[in-house]
Formats: C-alpha cells, structure tokens, sequence
C-alpha cells in the first residue's frame, strides 16, 4: 500500500464526508464515475460560533443530497445563507437551482447564466458572511469559468475541479484552454508561496495536506503532458485522435474521449506558441 504522505498533495485519509478543517465540512453526493471520483464534494464553510454558512457546489440535481447538505447545516445549527458556485458543470452546478428554493439563498457564479439573484462573482471579490472571509480567485482553465476561494482562516483554498483530491484535471477544449489554466496553478502556487495556503480543499477526492507540492507536481504533469504531445506530432501523430492513441496507450480507453479533449486543448497551447 502507497503511504498517503507520498503521494502528490499528501492526501488525507479516511472518510470524505465530515468536518476536514475548523471552518470547513465536506458532505459527499453519491455520483461517483470515472470523472468524479468519489463524487462531488459539496462544502458548507462558516464560522464556528456563527449560525450562517455558505454553501460551496451543492452538486449534482440528486434531491436526496441537496436535503443531505440542508439538513447536516441544520443539525450543526447553520442556516445556509448563500450558495456559490466554482463552475458550471453539472455534477457541481446542476441542483444550485433546486438548492436555492429548498434554502431560499441566491446563487452566486461567475457566469451570469447559473446567478440566482444580482450579484456574480470576480476575481478578488471578499465575500463576508457571519464572520467568514472567502477570497474570489480566478483560476481559468479547466472551463472559462472556473474560480476557487481562498479561505485564510484555514490557510486553505477550495479548488472546484482546477485542482483534484486524487489525479489531474480536464482541461475541456474548447471551453477549457491550457495557456489560462497553466497561469491559474501559478496563481494558486502563489497562494502557497505568499499567502501561506497549505490545505486544498477540492472539488473531487480527498482534502490535500499540502498545497505547494499539489500544484507542483500538476505544473510538472503539464509539462511532461505537452512534451509528450509535441513529440508525437513531430513523429507524425498529426490528429488528436493519434496522439491519443499514442500518448494514452497507457489509459483505459473508456476515457480517450475525455482525453482528447485535453489533447485538443495542448495542440491548440502548442501552436499559439509556434512549437507544432
């Protein structure tokens, strides 16, 4: 068995649902796939001694998590007070609606589609709420609208799917484009390094000890990813779907569709930047 603490990020063991941090408490929907891991982590973030609590992704439309989440706020004494989502696809913002009507919260998003109520949300916004201070962080990339919160109470970021409690992201060509995601980690790299953020809160699989080394090794997966993507071109591997099928030799085939959407993406990156 691999030792956890080996692992890129450190992660943490045992049960994912339940309290991770002092302020923050994972409560796990039941859509676990290929894509989503465990299944979507939906966060209830608030102040200890505060009776409101913002809700992070309440996930899936699966009525029986969204009253799961309601009722594990309640039972801590929590009213959720607002919802926010870090993007747009489904399996994290597709119960936000029906989520909202069983809280009587807005829904705020950086994507004016998915708002419930007047406000989005931007890059640097600080959202206060009984006490809680969650910092907007713009992390394109994974999808053109994908943010994470800084949580500096914790030293802790919740990453939506820019970074995984266990493997790496989809960049989702066309939407997701891996110039803005790579600038993203760097951005979050610097959360570690400036900021002092060492726990990773994320969208799939479990809470991170160790952010740095989290955003180290995706910063290094890309690279090794878009060299071996060059190279396969040069070889004359000219369509996505040949570099898939010779780069991801090693991976279940199940998962080439979504695999070549991250290649689209690194062929798109490498001719902007003139290496194929």
């Amino acid at each position: 068995m691999t030792d956890a603490a080996a692992l890129p990020g450190q992660p943490r063991g045992g049960v994912l649902s339940g309290s991770a941090t002092a302020h923050a408490v994972n409560v796990l929907a039941p859509n676990a796939s290929a894509m989503t891991l465990d299944g979507t982590n939906t966060w209830i973030v608030s102040e200890p001694d505060s009776e409101l609590a913002v809700v992070i992704d309440p996930g899936p439309l699966d009525d029986g998590h969204l009253r799961n989440v309601l009722d594990t706020a309640e039972k801590a004494g929590k009213r959720v007070a607002l919802t926010l989502l870090t993007h747009g696809h489904p399996d994290h913002a597709e119960g936000a609606g029906r989520f909202a009507e069983l809280t009587g919260t807005k829904v705020r998003a950086l994507d004016p589609a998915l708002r419930l109520g007047d406000e989005g949300l931007a890059a640097g916004d600080v959202i206060g709420l009984g006490g809680l201070e969650l910092v907007v962080v713009a992390t394109p990339g994974h999808t053109a609208d994908s943010l994470c919160f800084h949580l500096p109470a914790d030293q802790a970021v919740l990453t939506g799917d820019t970074v995984l409690g266990r493997g790496t992201t989809l960049v989702a060509h066309p939407d997701g484009r891996l110039g803005d995601y790579l600038d993203s980690l760097r951005r979050l790299r610097s959360l570690t390094v400036d900021d002092g953020v060492h726990t990773v809160l994320p969208g799939h699989g479990p809470v991170l000890e160790d952010a740095q080394g989290a955003v180290e090794f995706y910063l290094a997966h890309r690279a090794h990813r878009l060299a071996q993507v060059e190279t396969a071109v040069e070889d004359g591997h000219c369509s996505p779907e040949a570099v898939v099928a010779h780069v991801y030799a090693d991976v279940d085939r199940s998962l080439w569709p979504a695999a070549e959407l991250s290649v689209r993406a690194q062929m798109e990156y490498l001719r902007e930047h003139g290496l194929i």
